[in-house]
Formats: C-alpha cells, sequence, structure tokens
C-alpha cells in the first residue's frame, strides 16, 4: 500500500520553522548548527523510494530546493534530482529549473489521494501543505529528525490533536546529535 510520508527535522518543542536559516527567523538555522553531518545525506531513510515515490512541495521549500539541489552530485542528490516532483502552488507556473517538477493543478488533497495510488507521496517541509494533509486525514507516516533544541517560539507541526491522535511509534535511531523517529497512523 502506498503512502504519504511527511518528513521534518523539529526541535524538542515541535518547531519546523526555518532549520536551515534561509528565511532569517529569529532562531533560524537551529539544525544546521550541528554540521552538515547533522543534515546531509539520507537522514530519513528513504532510499528506493526517491526512486518509485513522488516528492510533494510547497512553492516556497520548492523554490529553496530548486536552488540548492541540481547542482548537488552523489547517490542522495541524485534521487531527489530524478524524482518526480509536485509542487502545490498559487502563484508558480513555471517550475523548469529543476527536473521532473510539476505544478498542481486542482485541489490538493484530490491530486495527493489520486498520486497516492501510483505511489508514495513524500512530503517534505512544506508545513501549509502538510497541515492541509493532517487536516484530511492523509498523512500516513511521519519521519521526524528531532534536534536537542529548544526555541520556544516558531511554526509548529502539530498545532492540534488532528492528524497526531493516533500514532504509533515504528522505530527510533539515533542519528549524529539528532533521533530519528518514526510514526505511523493507527491502521495504516
Amino acid at each position: 500500500m502506498n503512502r504519504v510520508i511527511v518528513i521534518q527535522f523539529i526541535t524538542l518543542d515541535g518547531v519546523v520553522e526555518d532549520p536551515d536559516g534561509s528565511a532569517a527567523t529569529p532562531g533560524g538555522g537551529w539544525a544546521f548548527r550541528y554540521g552538515p553531518e547533522g543534515v546531509a545525506g539520507d537522514k530519513f531513510k528513504l532510499g528506493a523510494q526517491l526512486d518509485t515515490g513522488a516528492l510533494l512541495l510547497g512553492r516556497g521549500t520548492w523554490q529553496l530546493f530548486a536552488k540548492r539541489w541540481p547542482s548537488r552530485s552523489g547517490e542522495f542528490a541524485t534521487r531527489m534530482n530524478t524524482a518526480p516532483k509536485w509542487v502545490a502552488s498559487r502563484t508558480l507556473t513555471d517550475v523548469g529549473e529543476w527536473n521532473n517538477s510539476t505544478v498542481i493543478e486542482g485541489e490538493l488533497t484530490g491530486e495527493v489521494q489520486r498520486l497516492r495510488r501510483e505511489r508514495d507521496v513524500i512530503v517534505i517541509g512544506s508545513t501549509s501543505v502538510v497541515h492541509t494533509l493532517m487536516e484530511h486525514d492523509l498523512v500516513d507516516e511521519y519521519r521526524l529528525l528531532v534536534f536537542p533544541t529548544v526555541l520556544g517560539a516558531g511554526r509548529r507541526l502539530f498545532t492540534s490533536p488532528t492528524g497526531a491522535d493516533k500514532l504509533g511509534l515504528v522505530s527510533v535511531e539515533q542519528s549524529g546529535p539528532a533521533a530519528l523517529l518514526c510514526y505511523r497512523g493507527a491502521g495504516r
């Protein structure tokens, strides 16, 4: 069965906002304070899922990634660059600068349901997209790379119990200074 998988860098207090500092928010860059080994490579254990699945990105995340990923090399970068990418945006029309990118036409949740029938859908960052999917009970799995940082403020992944009230822990693994936690919804 194909799944919608949300992957996020996250602090101990649940903040997902600006892990790399590119948005210049107060406290931004928190994940990158631990050095490149804390965030580089396939930290979310996606592996071959990137070969058979599709990435779903919000406009802001897609624009940031489209500037960074095409020039990168290595096995993980190749997978990121060749994977089909679906972009949720009301304003973008041209997504040609990162190959295999397509703007979603139509309603997001319907398109995600259609994509999930064909393959795994991997949502990276893109908090507003994730919140919409959570509201419609479309997230099957969360892979959270939890960093030992408490910010006290910032945009959070979970803003209510909706979408998180029936999660079961699947795995925990240390990843450098962080812990990779994998949760799945009950019965998924």
